[in-house]
Order: structure tokens, then sequence, then C-alpha cells
């Protein structure tokens, strides 16, 4: 049977044509359509619309062109947090399951350091640990309160590990707003029982998982007790009973609440807030033991009535270990400081032990020094006959300026018997020691007079007692040593004789802002005590210790390079070594500057108030400082290899307050250019004994170079405005008590030839010998000879230059005694 035809109408479809589409080239009818659309429209091929939104999906990627390419998309950014998310929970859960708490560490059995000399022989070694543990129901709970004042206030209800205080405490330190733990108590005591005190990320780490197990498995109580057991309170000290005895001599029980408060402040910097070791940081002290004793108020722990009426508990005085006796307690205590204010370890890791320290200090320069305050000083101190030797002390700091070592250092008589070190603290005025820092400041920024004169040594000052400064709205008409009046004299004389009112009228010509940056450069640092920018800083009130000074007039030797000083040669524990600080030498001032000075101090010790320097039988340059009311003298001085600064101070031995030398040594009064320049001179003359002597190689400023006397008129000039020099009036001279009146020499009458006649012939037979090995009476310094050319060898315009020193050494204006000279 065949096929039945189509239907009428109907078109034969193509094998090869879809469904619904009429052959290519005919038109479709509208039943066509229909069965294509179905009965609501037209309907796009499921093809078409995939192919449609990969073209907008290529379209939007090729929008994202540029920049944009690198903006993740959010899905991203979804994915990426998830992925944190999961590893950070990850690593917790592995941290937690893998980190077990270990058994107590070495620190809790703390080892000795070991110091060395420079050559490798046996310093010291510091002591063993002080530990006893008591239970917590021993200690008051006031002391614990206070402790937790001052490090947790919220231990109790807190969780074992804060991370929010981690994180701030992390971004404080990155900051540059201080090193902060951001730790609980909870971590600190696992810190100081299990692990250690390295800083690394992997004991952090260890720290923290600890800290949230031993949180679960032990009791507040059994935490805090630990910590209060094993936390470091300084004075070699472990524990809060070993510091209640180290500090108030009496058992834990027995801590009043001030004394606990006190005890807990230590936490913080156990040494440093040491008010009897460390005098010079009193202030921050107390304002940390406020802090502790508010912080119990807050939280009603102690009532307002009873905490106004809290004075300051005194700790007693430091009872050092045996072993250190001598200056081995003073150089061990040095070295700690230098390592922990230079962040090379921090104090709590230092004390945990097991540290080989090589140091700077050469032995037989060390035992010199000691040698030569020994039997400058020390041999001559008769307290018993002589009530004034009781409250002498000595400090000496010497360096070599071309590696900045500390190569000797003096800290007193015996560390067990005075445990405070006169090298290093900073409650002394450092006197005259400080006007060469004035002038190296005017060749730094070439300054000018008032009158527009440049500074240089030849420049000439009105040298008159209680002169009025000019420019500078703060009042200041400085006294001159032994109210003497010098008229006009160069800068150099000035500084030979160390005339206050030259050197008060200089920082101002040069600025005092200027001269403390100057002074900044050299290795005075900032914060030294009372280093404040004005008139009087160029007499030097600033509070710098022996080693500051050193520091700074070690740059001056080196020609104004500044190698930061060191007292470390190297630090080792087991196999490894220590990283130190960078010591790279810079150019802190122009090589004219410092060899300027340089050359100024060399007439000090020539001509001047330091000639018993001349002793050592090396070229030296030098300044003397006498402080206020007596209570200290200094020389600071240095050859060319080799830089000493020697001061002696005053102060009582029971109390602590510091004291005049007035009677000291059966002497009227003690200045930088006797005793501490004789120490100096000893102990640099057995220093250099294998070494020649060196010349000192000076570049100098332009002006510097000696030249001749400038002609001044001998007949009298009108008065002259006080911003210039002027011709002095005849000096006032009360005699103090107990001070031998100084030697006078003829009337100043008649003008100024007269006191030039009489200072080229009275000054070359009236000169005398102090103790001081300086020369009093006439005209030239140090004996040397008068008339026309006495100026130039004392570096003053004398003879011919009437109205310059003429008047001045032939009559009243004699120059005076070196007890009355800084």
């Amino acid at each position: 049977m065949s096929d039945q035809s189509p239907p009428p109408g109907w078109t034969p479809r193509d094998p090869d044509t879809p469904a619904g589409r009429p052959p290519a080239g005919q038109p479709r009818t509208p039943q066509d359509a229909q069965d294509a659309h179905g009965p609501k429209g037209p309907q796009k091929p499921a093809g078409d619309r995939r192919a449609r939104r990969a073209a907008k999906k290529a379209e939007r990627k090729r929008k994202r062109t540029g920049w944009r390419r690198l903006v993740p998309t959010w899905r991203m950014v979804l994915a990426t947090v998830v992925l944190l998310g999961l590893l950070i929970v990850g690593a917790f859960v592995a941290g937690y399951l893998l980190v077990h708490i270990p058994p107590a560490n070495s620190a809790a059995t703390a080892q000795s350091n070991l110091y060395l000399y420079a050559d490798g022989s046996q310093l010291a070694r510091d002591g063993e640990v002080n530990r006893v543990n008591v239970p917590l129901s021993q200690i008051p709970r006031t002391v614990q309160e206070a402790v937790l004042a001052a490090e947790d206030r919220d231990f109790y209800s807190e969780r074992a590990v804060d991370p929010k205080a981690m994180v701030r405490a992390a971004w404080n330190t990155a900051t540059g707003k201080g090193t902060q733990s951001g730790s609980t108590i909870t971590q600190q005591y696992v810190k100081n029982y299990y692990l250690g005190q390295e800083q690394t990320i992997k004991r952090k780490v260890k720290e923290f998982f600890i800290a949230i197990k031993l949180g679960r498995e032990k009791s507040k109580d059994y935490i805090l007790e630990g910590y209060l057991n094993t936390s470091y309170f300084g004075r070699n000290a472990y524990g809060i009973q070993a510091a209640a005895q180290a500090y108030y001599g009496k058992d834990v029980d027995k801590l009043t609440t001030a004394e606990g408060a006190y005890l807990a402040t230590l936490l913080n910097s156990p040494s440093a807030f040491d008010v009897v070791a460390h005098p010079q940081s009193r202030e921050r002290a107390l304002a940390r033991w406020n802090y502790v004793l508010d912080g119990m108020v807050k939280k009603q722990w102690l009532p307002a009535a009873e905490r106004a009426a809290i004075r300051f508990p005194e700790p007693g005085k430091v009872r050092p270990a045996a072993g250190l006796s001598g200056q081995r307690g003073y150089l061990v205590e040095a070295v700690k400081d230098y390592i922990v204010d230079h962040k090379i370890l921090d104090e709590k890791t230092l004390a945990e032990g097991g540290y080989r320290i090589t140091t700077t200090i050469d032995k037989r320069r060390q035992n010199a020094l000691v040698e030569a305050v020994d039997d400058k000083v020390v041999s001559k101190l008769d307290p018993k006959e002589r009530k004034a030797d009781r409250v002498v002390r000595a400090g000496g700091v010497s360096i070599d300026p071309a590696t900045g070592k500390v190569v000797a250092m003096y800290g007193g008589i015996d560390y067990t018997k005075q445990y405070v070190n006169n090298a290093t603290r900073h409650d002394y005025q450092v006197a005259s020691t400080f006007k060469p820092f004035v002038f190296a400041s005017a060749v730094e920024n070439d300054s000018h007079t008032q009158d527009g004169r440049p500074i240089t040594p030849n420049t000439v000052y009105n040298g008159d007692n209680k002169r009025r400064v000019v420019g500078t709205r703060t009042p200041y008409a400085p006294e001159n040593e032994g109210q003497i009046s010098y008229g006009n004299i160069t800068v150099n004389t000035a500084t030979d004789l160390s005339v206050n009112a030259v050197f008060a009228q200089m920082v101002v010509d040069v600025g005092t802002a200027k001269v403390k940056q100057t002074a900044i450069d050299l290795g005075i640092p900032e914060d030294t005590p009372n280093f404040d920018a004005g008139p009087a800083m160029a007499l030097g009130t600033m509070q710098a210790s022996v080693l500051d000074m050193t520091q700074a007039y070690a740059t001056l030797a080196d020609h104004g390079r500044r190698t930061p000083y060191t007292l470390v040669e190297k630090i080792e524990k087991g196999d490894d070594d220590v990283h130190l600080p960078d010591r790279t030498p810079r150019q802190a001032v122009s090589r004219e500057a410092a060899d300027t000075t340089t050359s100024m101090l060399v007439s000090v010790v020539d001509n001047g108030t330091g000639t018993a320097a001349l002793a050592a039988g090396h070229p030296a340059a030098g300044k003397t400082g006498t402080g206020e009311l007596d209570r200290s003298a200094w020389f600071a001085a240095y050859t060319p290899d080799l830089v000493t600064v020697v001061a002696m101070m005053g102060q009582d031995p029971d109390t602590g307050t510091l004291e005049s030398l007035y009677g000291a040594l059966g002497e009227a009064r003690i200045g930088g250019g006797g005793y501490p320049a004789r120490i100096w001179a000893q102990y640099t003359k057995a220093a250099l004994e294998n070494s020649d002597p060196l010349d000192f190689d000076l570049d100098l400023q332009p002006g510097a170079a000696p030249s001749p006397p400038p002609f001044v008129p001998s007949s009298p000039e009108p008065p002259q405005d006080e911003s210039t020099p002027q011709s002095p009036a005849p000096p006032s001279r009360p005699n103090r008590p107990g001070r031998p009146t100084p030697p006078t020499g003829g009337q100043d009458q008649g003008g100024r030839s007269q006191g030039q006649n009489q200072g080229q012939n009275q000054g070359q037979t009236t000169g005398g010998q102090t103790p001081d090995g300086d020369t009093t009476g006439g005209q030239g310094d140090a004996g040397t000879s008068a008339g026309t050319s006495a100026g130039t060898t004392a570096g003053t315009t004398a003879g011919s230059t009437a109205g310059t020193l003429g008047g001045v050494t032939g009559g009243l204006r004699s120059r005076p005694s070196s007890e009355y000279l800084e």
C-alpha cells in the first residue's frame, strides 16, 4: 500500500529542517509561528539564551580593565575570608592540642651571668638566686591588690588571655608609643615559670596556648600565688618574700599597703625604679607608685581617706652580694644598665642568667684608675679627724675616642659600702665643663656677637662680675668665681680662667637652642635632668653623668666624629651570640668646630686652671669645673688617643643628700684643677705609659690663630653701651667664710698706663704657686712673664693692651688663686 498523499496545502518538510521552521526561503505561516512559539508568543530558544548570557558576561569582563581588574570581586573576598577563618580555627585547634604545659624552666632556678674583662679574664659573676616561696595566705590582701592594681586590675574577672590587649600593645609598640606587653598576669606567670623572657614569636605562641590551658585547669588564686613567687623585683630578689627582705628587711606578711604598692611599682621596671640605686629615677618611680594607689581606690580596694594619708615608704639601702665588692659591682651594674637601656636584652631576660658577657674594660687601665684615685684622694681621707671627709665621693670614666669603648670606670670606694655608681649618676651639675660646648656651637653655627663680630678664640668679651647679659628677655647677671671682674678679655683667656660672664653672654649670642642641640650632638642625652635651654645653661646647670660627659669630650677629641660609647664587646649564651646595636660613627659637629675648641682647651692645660694635668707627660686639652656650692669638682680632659673625666662629689653617707666639699681633705675648697686634675694626670700617665706622646692635629677656624694684641689708647674712654665690651670698674671681693682672700696687686689708679706698668713689672714678681699648680698675682697665667708679650702666652692681650688686661692683671684685677676659679 502506498503512502497517503499529504493533505491539500501542506508543504513537504525537508528532513534537515528543524521542526516548526519552514524551509529556507519560504515564509512562515501564522500557524507555523503559533506552533513554534506557543500560545504566549515568541519563545527564545535555549541556545540563544545561553549565548546571550555568555555575551553579557564577556562584555562585563571586557569592562574590568585597568585597575579594576586588580580589585577582587565579592565572591573572591568571601572565599578568602572563609578560608582564612578555617585556617585560623585549624591552627588554634592544632596549637591547643600540640602545646602542652611544660615543667618549670631554668628561670625558676635562675643561673648567674659571667662578666669578663676585654682580655677574657673573669671580672665577676653576678650572684646567686634569692627566692623564698610563700603561700598566698601569707601575703596581705592589700599587697595582693596593689600588685593587681599595677599589673592586671581585672585579673579575677577576665580570661587567661586578652587578645584585644595583645593587639593594642603590639600596635602601640609598632607606632612608637612605648613597648607594652599586653599580657595578663596568667601570661606573665607562664612566661616567668614555664618559658623564658626572650622576645620571639615562638615563645609568644607557646605562652598563649599554655595560658589558656592553665586558666582552664588552675584557679585564679593558684596563678596569682605563682606569679608573686616568680616575679623579679630587682636587687636579685625573685618573688615577693625576697623583695620584702631586700627592700624593707621584713617578711612579706609584715608589709604595709604603702610598701606593697612600692614593690608592685618595681614590677614595671625593677632596677630603674629603685630610688636608692637610681635616685635620678625617683620622680618616675613616685608617679608609678601613685598610679598603683590610685588604681586601688578606683577598684574600691582602698578607701580614699586612707589613700590620702599614705606617705612614700623609703626603701632600705642596697645590700650587694659579697662577690661584687670593690669596683666589680659598679662595673657589673653599669654593664647591665647599658644592655637594658640599649634594648639588647630586657631586664628580666638578663636576670634569667646564663649569659657570658665580655666587656670593653681594660684590666690594666682599670687598675690604674683605681690606683690613681686611691693615691690622690682615698689615702688622704680621715673622716675621724675631719668630718667633711665623710661626704667625699669620686667617679671617673675613660674612653678610647677612636672606638667609643669604655676602657676604665671608677664608681666609688666600694660597691658594698657606697652602692650608687658615681660614674653614671645624674644628680650633680657639670659646672664649667659645659662651657666648651658653647664655643663649639658658636663655631658650628658661624655665630656672631651682639655687635656683629664673629666668635673666635680671639674675640673680645667683657668679663666683669655680675655683668648683665644682653640680647635675652631673661634677666641674668651671673657672678664670676670669686666675684672677680676681668674687664675686656678674649674668649681664649675667658676659657683659661673660666669666666662666667663671658660664656653667659656667648650662649645668648649663639642661641640657647642651638647650644643645646650641639651638646646633644656631641653625646649629652636629651633627657638629662635640668637640661634647660636658657642663659644659665652656659655655666653647666644640667646634671649629666661622668659617663655622658666623657662621651661628649670623646667627640671633641675625635675631631667632631661621634662614636657611641659601649661597655660590651660580646654577649653569648650557649652557642648563640646576642646581636649588639650598630655604633657607626657620624660627624656630630664639623672638624673645624671641634678642633678650634680643642685648641682653647690645650691652653687651659698649658696656661689656665688645668695645669696640674701637665704631670701626665702628654699633650692634653681639658676643662675644669666647680659645681654650685662646691658640691662637685670636675676635670674633663683628653689626649689625642684617650679621654677621661674625673669628678669629686659631696654626699651625706647617711641621708644621701648632696653636700658641699668645703673643708674636705683639709682644703678650704675643692676645685676641678686640684684633686680631679691630679687623679687625671696620674691615671693618664700610667694608661699611656707604653705609647709615645702625640701632638694634636688641629684644623682651626679662620681667625682662630693667635693674633697680635690690638692697639688700645692709654687715655680714658667715654662710657660705652652695655652690649659692647667695656673697661671694667674695680671689683668687689667679699671674702667668704673659711676661704682665703685672693691676693691683690697695686691700686688701679692713674689710668690704664699705670696699670700697664704694674702689669709689666709687678706681674713678674708677685706670682705665687697655688696648691692646684696655678700662679696668682701678676699678669701671666700659670706664672708666665708679664709685659707686652705676656698676653699672647696666656691667650690675652696684655702689656701694650693696657685697656684690656694691663690694669686688670697689674692692679686689683690680678689673676685670682685657682681656688677661686672653676
